[in-house]
């Protein structure tokens, strides 16, 4: 006799919740998804019960600069830990003609960010260029549903499988 999946036969999105860090200062809209605020080890954005498996780093144009520069070495560590997530990625509210066009106040020069942005992804970070704002939080919004639905597909096919009935030792199959 088949056990019951405690699984729901269906994920929403409006039943995923999203964990935006408290520390997150411009937090993005991730409609539909339920949201609330927690401390996430790494990252800004995660998702409830996958805070281990999930980490989504998002930066202003101005915050990827000063990455690349005065602050390099605490967010090359943020980077260094984000390697550990297998959903992993960095959303910059910029396009990479931003960077080039280099038009920003400071010492560090487009390529510098570019150099950057580009070892990165080497490294095996995904480098989404969200352009703006709300695209960012749309990005973000359909990464952490892909990964839901992923995790719980990978859940709900471990059940069905524990859920089979064990096989006679007896019977041969032909």
């Amino acid at each position: 006799m088949s056990r019951r999946s405690p699984i729901p036969a269906e994920l929403k999105p409006e039943n995923i919740v999203a964990i935006i860090d408290q520390r997150e200062q411009c937090p993005l809209d991730l409609f539909p998804l339920a949201v609330e605020r927690g401390t996430l080890t790494t990252g800004d954005y995660s998702l409830r019960g996958l805070e281990k498996i999930v980490a989504i780093e998002r930066k202003s144009l101005q915050d990827a600069i000063a990455c690349c520069g005065r602050e390099r070495d605490r967010f090359e560590r943020e980077m260094h830990r984000i390697l550990s997530y297998p959903c992993r990625a960095l959303v910059v509210e910029a396009t990479w003609y931003d960077i080039e066009a280099g038009e920003w106040r400071g010492d560090i020069t487009p390529a510098q960010v570019l150099g950057s942005l580009l070892s990165w992804m080497m490294q095996g970070i995904p480098v989404l260029m969200a352009g703006d704002h709300e695209r960012a939080g749309r990005y973000v919004a359909r990464m952490l549903l892909l990964a839901a639905r992923r995790r719980w597909r990978e859940s709900r096919s471990l059940l069905a499988v524990l859920d089979e009935p064990e096989e006679d030792e007896n019977v041969t199959r032909v």
